[in-house]
Order: structure tokens, then C-alpha cells, then sequence
């Protein structure tokens, strides 16, 4: 036994050989190429999925159909040419009134005899764009929120949670109504209403994720290894965090477009006249009901609503399939695969 009181000597621990140690960069690596092979696997596994697959051709078929429809100038410079319609959306009088389905007009006229296929094929423009754009800045801002939120903790995250009560006290709908209401209508003013009612969502999520994914290993090793804050977050903790995110957002898409027809039908979207399918529906609502030995129009509105039907259902079915893919891998990792 040792005679000198007071010392304790620790081993494992020598300065020497620490340059032989891999690096926080090596180290990053390793785990980013595991992540990749991760996502890699996910991906293949909806590819073999026929439905999602389906889902996905109808979703870029009508996607490209709608950025083709008519050409789109940005600052006087038209950076699309093309325009796939056979008729100006906005044009009176191209038919008769109401005029049936033909070959000159695929799916009819409406009531003032512009021709639908027009105004539908272009009316995907606004309606897919908003869901699109509302989706990704409501995704990046909540993903933000949330992370700081849970990744942080403690009076930080208690002050940003009360702060998502707030917003989630109000329907989603109901807010973004009031907010249009209050500002007008329009392609800006619809984005902004949705996107501050659907970014909470995603902080929500990310947070409960955060609070699991930063007590792994790899998380304590890269600060220990003295990784800033910022680092942490967006290069070890988010990319780990963030499928549950990613299932949310292609379900959300087909929520905002959903909600947009429906402020749309309530008169409260776009301007009347324009080719967004909400507003298209609010202005052939008369057709839907007809007195005694009246006539039914019913492509003014079938041909809308149906646009409406299979996008929303295309993208659930991509959702569900983002889902399926991400629990198995959850449940392969879980079990050791």
C-alpha cells in the first residue's frame, strides 16, 4: 500500500496520445455518412412503394402542369415561356355559357364562357405554390423555435412553450380566416395567414424530439469535445430529430391547399374571377343545386373539386408512406438492423 496520502493517480487519461484520437470533424463525418445511409434506405423503401409512387406521379404531373399553364415573368424578365392552356383563363366568352364537355373545351365553360380546363390547370399554380411555400416557412421557423426550445430547456423552453399555448388556443382555420379578413385577400396575405398559424405545429414536434435526440451519445460527445451551441443543434441534433418533421410536412400541404380553397370558397381568398379552385367553386356554387326542371351543370364544379381531391389525397398518400418508411427504420434500428 501506497505511504504518500492525499494522491490519486488516474490513468487512460495521458496528453501524449491524444493526438491520435480522431477529430470532431473525423468524428462528424462518421456519423453524417450514417445518417445518409439511413435516409439512403427510406428512400428506397418508398420507391418500392406503388401507391406512393402514384401519389407522386399525380402530384408532379399536376405540379408541372400548373408552372407550365401560363408564362411567368419576374421583373420583366419572362423566365417561363411556355403556356400549356388552350385559352387566357381570365378570357369571357371563348364558349357558350355553360357549355358542355367537347373536345374544343375538355371541361366545359363556366358561366361567363371561359373555358375550365384553362382556369383549373392554371388555378394549380396558386393553390400547389401557397401550400408549398406556406409549408417550408412554417417547417424552417418552427424547426428553429423548437429546437432552441428543447435543446436548451429549462426558463427558456417554459417561455417559448406558453408562447405556442397562445397560438394553439385559436383552430388553425378560424385564425388564419380572421387574419385575411383583417388584411385582405391575395397571393402574400394568404401565405403570411397560413404560415403563422402552421409553424407551431412543427415547434411542437421538433421539441418532443429534441428533448429524446439530446441525450444520446454522439450529442454529449461532440460538446464535450467543445462544439458551440450552434453546431450541436444544426449539424448533430436536428438531422437526427427531424423525420417526424418531414411526414408532418408533406401532410400539411395538402392541409394548406385544403384550407386555401375553403377561404377561397368563402370568398375570402383571391379577387372574384381569378383561377384558384377555391374561388372557381365560390363562383359556381349556384350550380350546385337546381330547382324542378332545371339543368345540372355539374362539370363547373366537379372538374374543381376533383383537382382539390386528388392532390390532397396524392400527398396523404405520400405522407403515409414517408411514415411507414421512417417507423421501419426506427423499428430496424430498434431491434439491431
Amino acid at each position: 500500500m501506497s505511504t504518500e496520502r492525499g494522491r490519486i493517480q488516474i490513468s487512460g487519461f495521458d496528453t501524449d496520445g491524444i493526438e491520435d484520437q480522431d477529430s470532431l470533424d473525423a468524428w462528424s463525418e462518421s456519423e453524417a455518412d450514417e445518417l445518409e445511409s439511413r435516409w439512403r434506405k427510406i428512400v428506397s423503401s418508398i420507391v418500392r412503394d406503388r401507391l406512393a409512387l402514384g401519389g407522386f406521379a399525380v402530384v408532379a404531373v399536376m405540379s408541372l402542369a400548373a408552372l407550365l399553364s401560363q408564362p411567368i415573368s419576374v421583373g420583366g424578365f419572362t423566365i417561363q415561356p411556355f403556356s400549356i392552356v388552350p385559352y387566357d383563363p381570365t378570357q369571357t366568352g371563348v364558349g357558350a355559357r355553360y357549355a358542355a364537355p367537347s373536345l374544343s373545351h375538355p371541361m366545359g365553360t363556366d358561366r361567363l364562357g371561359r373555358d375550365l380546363f384553362s382556369r383549373v390547370v392554371t388555378g394549380g399554380r396558386y393553390s400547389i405554390s401557397i401550400g408549398l411555400i406556406v409549408t417550408a416557412l412554417a417547417a424552417t421557423f418552427g424547426v428553429i423555435y423548437g429546437s432552441i426550445s428543447g435543446y436548451f430547456g429549462g426558463r427558456v423552453d417554459e417561455v417559448l412553450m406558453r408562447i405556442l399555448d397562445v397560438v394553439f388556443a385559436f383552430p388553425g382555420l378560424v385564425l388564419a380566416l380572421i387574419l385575411v379578413a383583417l388584411f385582405g385577400g391575395g397571393f402574400w396575405p394568404l401565405v403570411g395567414a397560413f404560415a403563422l398559424v402552421g409553424w407551431a405545429t412543427y415547434a411542437r414536434i421538433i421539441r418532443g424530439e429534441i428533448l429524446k435526440v439530446k441525450q444520446n451519445e454522439y450529442v454529449m460527445a461532440a460538446k464535450a469535445l467543445g462544439a458551440r451551441d450552434r453546431s450541436v443543434i444544426f449539424r448533430h441534433v436536428i438531422p437526427n430529430a427531424i423525420a417526424p418533421v418531414i411526414v408532418q410536412a408533406t401532410l400539411s400541404i395538402g392541409t394548406v391547399v385544403i384550407g386555401v380553397a375553403a377561404l377561397g370558397f368563402l370568398g375570402l381568398g383571391f379577387d372574384p374571377g381569378t383561377p384558384e379552385w377555391g374561388t372557381i367553386l365560390d363562383a359556381e356554387s349556384d350550380t350546385l343545386a337546381t330547382g324542378a326542371g332545371g339543368t345540372w351543370d355539374w362539370w363547373a364544379t366537379v372538374f374543381p373539386g376533383l383537382m382539390i381531391f386528388l392532390f390532397v389525397m396524392s400527398m396523404n398518400i405520400i405522407g403515409d408512406a414517408v411514415n411507414d418508411a421512417l417507423d421501419a427504420q426506427v423499428d430496424d434500428i430498434g431491434g439491431g438492423g
